[in-house]
């Protein structure tokens, strides 16, 4: 196990995003790690494009499974204006992952309301580090748009201390093994788009 006290990550994103598959890769990837892991979920209307956001902690010790406000030190997000809406959870200093993907949520999109302008701008500005990254488009170089969760949860996995054997071994479990090539190279491709950014 690494001797790193642990992390706190947030996973955010709308209905049909993936979100609460990766979450559960994260939490078992920590598991084998040895870590204490506590996880859960919040979703809305997920299967209409809600919201959807799911806490993974993981430490020596872990005694709940939601992360206070201004703790988040990892938040994925699958939507730019999700990334948005819970950046307020993440410390200072922290790591914004954003997939460079624009939903408008439903209720808005009824109503004709614009989509927010400039929002990794505005979340650097507040002192975040915020990591750009067009998932969608290396799932689709990929075959396949649906690899974009995984390609984002590669970019974050070497900042989590978990070694790259754990992440694989639970992915190799957990994946249909149709799928699984697929998703092995989208969590590489993942790694690839993060080192490129620092």
């Amino acid at each position: 196990m690494s001797d790193h006290s642990g992390k706190n990550l947030l996973f955010a994103g709308v209905g049909g995003q993936g979100i609460l598959l990766i979450a559960e890769i994260a939490a078992r990837a920590a598991i084998r790690a040895g870590f204490d892991v506590k996880k859960t979920e919040v979703h809305g209307a997920a299967q209409r494009g809600g919201s959807v956001v799911s806490h993974v902690r993981f430490a020596s010790e872990v005694y709940s499974p939601l992360i206070p406000a201004g703790e988040v030190d990892i938040l994925l997000s699958l939507e730019k204006l999700e990334g948005l809406r819970w950046a307020h959870c993440v410390r200072p200093g922290g790591v914004i992952v954003l997939n460079n993907e624009e939903r408008m949520p439903q209720p808005l999109d009824e109503k004709k309301v614009e989509y927010p302008k400039n929002i990794e701008q505005f979340l650097t500005n507040k002192g975040f580090s915020v990591k750009l990254i067009d998932a969608n488009a290396i799932a689709i170089e990929l075959g396949n748009f649906r690899a974009a969760n995984t390609v984002l949860l590669g970019a974050i996995a070497p900042q989590t201390d978990i070694d790259d054997e754990h992440w694989i071994d639970v992915m190799r479990e957990s994946l249909n093994p149709k799928l699984l090539d697929l998703n092995l190279r989208a969590f590489e491709e993942g790694h690839k788009s993060w080192n490129a950014l620092v």
